[in-house]
């Protein structure tokens, strides 16, 4: 259970960090939409055939 709260509360900090600077948000929303594109380009591409 502590650990759970730790973690709440982390992500409580890192959303209020980043609620202060609308660039790091804008950095974080292009990561994170050149993971996902990245992993769309990779199930695309991918030639296994699934079990």
């Amino acid at each position: 259970m502590s650990v759970n709260a730790l973690i709440v509360v982390t992500a409580g900090s890192v959303a209020g960090v980043l609620a202060r600077r609308p660039v790091s948000l804008r950095v974080q929303r292009y990561f994170m939409g050149t993971v996902l594109v990245g992993l769309a380009v990779r199930l695309l591409t991918d030639r296994t055939r699934p079990a």
